[in-house]
C-alpha cells in the first residue's frame, strides 16, 4: 500500500469530519517523522489509516472484537470505542492483506498505547492526540515537547492523559497506565 491508496481508503471509510481530523495527524505525523528521522511515507499510511474503523457502529466492533478475539481486559467490552485501533489493524492485515506490523501495530495502539512501544507507535499516538486542530489547556507545550524528544513528549503525552482520566473521575485502561510505566521505565525516570 502506497500513501495515495491509504489516503483513498480513509477518505472512502470516513465522514468528512474524521477525514478532516485525520488530515491533521498525517501532518502532524509527517512533522515528527521529518524532525525524529522516522520513514514518512509508512509515517502517513499509519496516520491515514489509524481511524479506519472509528465510525463503525459499536456494537459491530464488539462483534468483530470477540470473533477475532481482541478483547484482552474487561474495559475493553465496557468501553468499546477504544476497540477501533486494534479493529482497523486486525481488518487490514487479515482482510486486506497489508503486511507492515510497525505500521499495523502503530494503528492498533494509538488509542491506548502498548508497553515496549517503537517509535513509530509513539509517533501515531502522540501525533493523534495533537494534531492542528486539538486545542486543549498545555497541548502547544505537549507539541514542543515531541519536537524536542519523541520519547520524552510521549511519556509528557501518557502524563496529560492520565492526568485528564483521573481528574474527570474517568477509568483508566490498564494498557494505558502499564503504557505509561513501561515508558517512564524505559526513560529511566524514577516515581
Amino acid at each position: 500500500m502506497n500513501i495515495k491508496e491509504a489516503h483513498e481508503l480513509a477518505q472512502r471509510s470516513m465522514s468528512a469530519k474524521r477525514f478532516q481530523h485525520t488530515l491533521g495527524v498525517v501532518e502532524a505525523a509527517q512533522a515528527l517523522a521529518l524532525r525524529h528521522g522516522l520513514d514518512v511515507e509508512r509515517s502517513q499510511i499509519a496516520a491515514y489509516l489509524h481511524d479506519l474503523k472509528k465510525e463503525i457502529p459499536l456494537k459491530q466492533q464488539l462483534i468483530w472484537a470477540r470473533e477475532w478475539k481482541l478483547l484482552k481486559y474487561p474495559e475493553d467490552e465496557e468501553f468499546p470505542y477504544i476497540l477501533h485501533g486494534p479493529i482497523a489493524a486486525y481488518w487490514l492485515e487479515h482482510e486486506y492483506g497489508y503486511a507492515d506490523a510497525e505500521v499495523l501495530a502503530a494503528i492498533a495502539h494509538h488509542t491506548l498505547g502498548s508497553p515496549g512501544m517503537g517509535r513509530l507507535e509513539m509517533l501515531i499516538y502522540t501525533a493523534d492526540q495533537t494534531e492542528p486542530k486539538r486545542i486543549f489547556p498545555k497541548v502547544d507545550k505537549l507539541r514542543q515537547s515531541l519536537y524536542d524528544n519523541l520519547e520524552l513528549g510521549t511519556l509528557l503525552c501518557f502524563e496529560h492523559t492520565l492526568e485528564f482520566l483521573r481528574s474527570s473521575q474517568r477509568v483508566i485502561h490498564p494498557l494505558t497506565q502499564l503504557s505509561y510505566n513501561d515508558l517512564k521505565r524505559r526513560l529511566n525516570i524514577a516515581n
